[in-house]
């Protein structure tokens, strides 16, 4: 038997999804995390979950990993002390970036922290211009003394960004060069090896977050390498990127800053699946956690990819998918805030010491708190009895809340959930409503640990219809590192305009491109008949800041290729902003090839309808406090491990299932479609 493994490690608990290859056997586990050390919490995962299947390590044939270890260290700036070394004139403009006020009528809105301090960014005499010609030569005397000053400063990475550093690499490959034989300890990156693009500032802002957070991810990555190595498991270790695809950990090591949406993205990748299966192409996401939720709208089965985002206030020009993410989580902390209002979040208990009824020493009630106090959520114990809680002191840290609001502790538990639903609702409207997409035209996916518990109200608040929970929500972002291929992505910015004699640049800029991609499936190795390439390229017309991707055809790039890049332009110009502008000169900045190894995938298969009666799934009742209902309720309690295809619920009613709790509200009827799914409707 050969098993592929899935391990998505989070902020409150690490989930593990393993496929058996010859029988598409599927099995799920979750641990909680380790945050003071990720790796340990996997490491368990891993042995924990292939001992319950009865596999021995060495049958392990592939082994995936999600992670945000990245992402936590940019927010919380648990990087490295990085320098840079860029071109004379140009240390202050990562401070001042494109001075643009993301809060434009606040006055006191805080700029995010400068990864590099100002004594820490050196200048060296150099200059290309924008067409490769070099106005000043590098003083390479120069770069050895500003790289001797960056060791003597105590830094533990630098990072490089010349002018015009992606027209002409020559500059920075030097300083690449100098800074391995005066410094060869550091972490080093050069901008045209992380983003090979124009836009000097999301150029600079890249290199810099991809050194600041390379020693982290080398450090995490080389310990996670020795704990898998030492449970016994010989498989070559995959990492999630935030473009969805995965990567070799040692790619993931030189290039952090394309993990930055690592965990997140796969469970898109798992919705994208499901969704596919069932037969429902829009939707949006909704991944709710113990320390965030994470929504994204698929249109036609697919989510938008962006090659630019900011993260957390960072620019980064790296291929991601366009993932919302806000501090509202099972774990996020409620609170009264100087004007005597509910605040729920962006802080979080995390793991640990957890929510107040994990009794590991937190008194401060979160979201999970007051799911156990109105029930929603089992009071006695979660992970299918596996962790025992306390609802004695949820409903104390509860109360004490309660009393400085002047309300009773139910209704303050209410409260919490009603701000935790307005705050996830809100990000929602920010993928949907405010880009011309109504939510009501959707169906929301909702997984994660807390997705299902909460999803209902949720719906309700954004008027759609219809909910669908998949078979294993807690893990889904386990799920999608089974479901997702290997990838890279490529990129090469020329200014052409679109006509003839832009044939030979078009040519000769894939054919660096594909190049680039030979050698990654090489690295990764990739069979010849597991690769795949996709080809795009961003276009705008003459005087346009914004780019659109345009697909370009397969085959030598001839007249109609140039004909198909007009009419993909005029089309996407056409979706986008309504209009085409007909006889204003197209430019191509940037091409770009997405590089795909095809991998086996975990498969699911159709159950045939056993007929309505869930029955067989009831394992109790449980009073359960429902506005909706005015108390109190009576609920019945079902097992998710019983239910099968055809059987329905009414609601209210509550789901239980070891990674994860779903609440059917008054008026809602639950039906398990062929693949195991559950989708809630009105009745």
């Amino acid at each position: 038997m050969v098993w592929r493994i899935g391990v998505d490690s989070g902020g409150t608990f690490t989930d593990v999804c393993l496929f058996e290859q010859e029988t598409g056997r599927v099995e799920v586990w979750k641990v909680p995390s380790t945050p003071d050390d990720p790796s340990r919490g996997i490491a368990q995962g891993i042995e924990e979950g292939i001992g319950r299947v009865g596999a021995a390590p060495a049958d392990v044939g592939y082994f995936g990993h999600g992670t945000t270890v990245a992402t936590n260290a940019l927010i919380q700036h648990r990087g490295v002390r990085t320098g840079l070394i860029t071109t004379d004139g140009f240390r202050d403009l990562l401070e001042i970036g494109r001075q643009k006020r993301p809060e434009l009528y606040d006055m006191q809105a805080d700029k995010p922290e400068t990864l590099v301090s100002r004594d820490l960014r050196l200048e060296v005499p150099e200059r290309v211009r924008h067409d490769g010609t070099v106005e000043t030569a590098l003083d390479e005397e120069a770069l050895r003394a500003a790289v001797r000053r960056l060791r003597a400063d105590g830094v533990k990475a630098v990072a490089v960004c010349f002018l015009y550093g992606f027209v002409r690499t020559d500059h920075e490959e030097a300083a690449m060069r100098i800074i391995a034989e005066e410094f060869p300890e550091a972490f080093a990156c050069a901008s045209h090896q992380v983003a090979p693009e124009f836009r000097e500032f999301e150029r600079l802002s890249t290199a810099v977050v991809n050194a600041y957070l390379g020693p982290v991810m080398q450090g995490y990555i080389r310990k996670l390498g020795d704990r898998v190595r030492g449970l016994g498991v010989t498989a070559t270790p995959h990492l999630t990127q935030s473009n969805g695809g995965v990567i070799g950990f040692d790619a993931a090591a030189r290039l952090p800053v394309r993990t930055v949406l690592s965990g997140p993205s796969t469970g898109v990748v798992g919705a994208q699946a499901i969704g596919r299966l069932a037969g429902i192409p829009d939707m949006i996401t909704f991944d709710m956690g113990g320390t965030s939720s994470d929504v994204a709208l698929l249109s036609n089965g697919e989510c938008r990819l962006a090659s630019e985002a900011q993260v957390h206030g960072y620019p980064i020009k790296a291929p991601m998918l366009d993932i919302h993410t806000v501090g509202a989580g099972g774990g996020s902390i409620a609170y009264v805030d100087s004007g005597g209002l509910l605040k729920v979040g962006p802080r979080s208990a995390g793991a640990a010491p957890g929510p107040v009824c994990y009794d590991l020493g937190n008194t401060e009630p979160t979201v999970t708190d007051a799911n156990v106090v109105l029930q929603t959520l089992n009071p006695h114990y979660l992970l299918g009895g596996r962790m025992k809680v306390r609802q004695d002191l949820s409903n104390a840290a509860i109360g004490r809340l309660a009393a400085e609001l002047g309300m009773d502790t139910l209704a303050t538990a209410q409260g919490i959930l009603s701000v935790v639903t307005a705050n996830m609702a809100k990000a929602i409207r920010v993928i949907s409503v405010q880009r011309g997409h109504d939510p009501r035209d959707y169906t929301l996916v909702a997984f994660g640990g807390a997705g299902p518990l909460h999803a209902a109200r949720l719906a309700k608040e954004l008027d759609i219809s219809r909910i669908l929970v998949p078979r294993n929500p807690g893990i889904l972002c386990a799920v999608g590192l089974l479901l997702t291929d290997l990838r890279a992505d490529f990129a090469y910015t020329r200014l052409t305009t679109l006509g003839a004699a832009a044939i030979p640049q078009i040519s000769a800029a894939f054919d660096t491109l594909q190049a680039r991609a030979e050698a990654w499936f090489a690295e990764e190795h990739i069979p010849a008949v597991a690769r795949r390439v996709t080809r795009t390229v961003d276009m705008r017309y003459a005087g346009q800041n914004y780019e659109l991707a345009v697909p370009l055809p397969e085959g030598e790039v001839s007249q109609a290729t140039l004909d198909a890049l007009a009419e993909g332009f005029a089309a996407a110009h056409k979706r986008m902003y309504g209009f085409i502008a007909e006889g204003e000169t197209v430019q191509l900045v940037t091409f770009r090839v997405e590089a795909a190894g095809v991998v086996q995938k975990a498969a699911f298969k159709p159950r045939p309808d056993v007929g309505p009666d869930p029955s067989a799934a009831l394992i109790g009742k449980r009073d359960v406090w429902l506005p909706e209902a005015g108390g109190f309720v009576s609920c019945p309690v079902y097992e998710r491990d019983k239910l099968d295809s055809g059987n329905r619920i009414a609601g209210p009613a509550i789901v239980e299932q070891m990674d994860a709790t779903t609440v059917i509200l008054p008026g809602m009827v639950a039906r398990v479609e062929p693949y195991m799914n559950l989708i809630l409707e009105a009745a």
